[in-house]
């Protein structure tokens, strides 16, 4: 299973290969065998997720994983003597006989890390053998989440396109609604867009630069396209409400509001970022666009993709 990540680490990030979060290389690592530990297999490891560009978070997170592993099997455990049957009983160790609780989540990546972990000793040649690979991605994962119907869609477009023309004439609501749905960006990033990030020099082609301020997170930094109709909704909401900086002065709790108050008006249960962000990518993904080009507009991960791209397929597929 592949695990690369969007981006490579740049030179003046952290890594094993400058002055960061993992300290220097491992000049001295013995060659990989069979008989090697599994707490002498994770240098090496720790060594190919940087060559491969794992974020820094990731490579965290699999290297605590594969730690709690050597807690539970014995970290001088040669990794030849890890089988199939030893990662489902450490899997089921962890879900019903661990003291602290397992979210599905990371349940998830914890699967991941040992099919990864292990699939790279197997490419390696290490081991003749993949004893992850018949590890089952067991059913834990959180419910799905709630998302817009299409028609559901036209309502709540309806209403904000009608308070574009009220008597007294409000941008802001069909600004942000139709931002949302046509580049599904979480909250945190709709707040943190600022002017400059906005390229409407091309009125029939705008777009949206999605930024982090963290050098740790460049890698989930992408370009959207906006509406084919949001330029004009743009200019009437500036010169409305007149940002200086950010698209949106005021706060989340606001833009909450007025997402409340739109599914209100269209008679339909409350609204959220997060529930549009699951309907944009569920309209994306019926309409067969590329599942990798999906990913990347919603800025994951492949750990995070896994579970994601599962509930995109039971969300946009038939009914049995």
């Amino acid at each position: 299973m592949s695990a690369e990540q969007l981006e490579m680490f740049s030179e003046d990030q952290p890594g094993r290969g400058n002055q960061g979060e993992f300290g220097p290389p491992v000049a001295e690592n013995k060659p990989l065998a069979p008989e090697t530990s599994l707490a002498a297999a994770l240098g090496p490891f720790q060594d190919y997720m940087i060559r491969r560009g794992f974020t820094e978070n990731t490579i965290k997170a699999f290297l605590s994983d594969l730690r709690l592993l050597g807690k539970y099997a014995d970290a001088r455990t040669p990794v030849s003597q890890i089988g199939t049957k030893k990662l489902n009983d450490f899997l089921a160790w962890m879900l019903h006989k661990r003291k602290k609780p397992c979210s599905p989540k990371t349940y998830a990546r914890r699967v991941t890390t040992l099919k990864v972990f292990f699939g790279w000793l197997n490419e390696s040649e290490v081991l003749p053998g993949d004893p992850a690979a018949p590890v089952i991605q067991k059913s834990v994962s959180a419910p799905l989440p709630d998302i817009l119907y299409d028609n559901q869609v036209e309502k709540v477009l309806e209403v904000t396109r009608g308070l574009l023309k009220a008597e007294k004439p409000d941008a802001r609501p069909h600004l942000l609604v139709s931002l949302l749905l046509k580049t599904g960006i979480k909250k945190g990033e709709c707040m943190k867009i600022e002017l400059r990030h906005i390229d409407i020099s091309d009125s029939q082609n705008p777009t949206v630069f999605i930024r982090y301020d963290n050098p740790r997170y460049q890698h989930k930094e992408r370009k959207l396209k906006l509406p084919d109709d949001w330029v004009p909704t743009w200019q009437q909401y500036r010169e409305q409400y007149q940002p200086q900086k950010h698209l949106f002065e005021c706060t989340a709790r606001n833009l909450e509001y007025i997402l409340h108050d739109v599914a209100e008006r269209a008679d339909l249960p409350p609204i959220s970022f997060i529930m549009l962000r699951w309907t944009s990518a569920v309209r994306d993904y019926k309409a067969g666009m590329d599942h990798k080009e999906l990913r990347k507009k919603m800025g994951l991960s492949l750990v995070s993709w896994q579970e994601t791209s599962q509930k995109l397929e039971m969300l946009a597929g038939p009914g049995l």
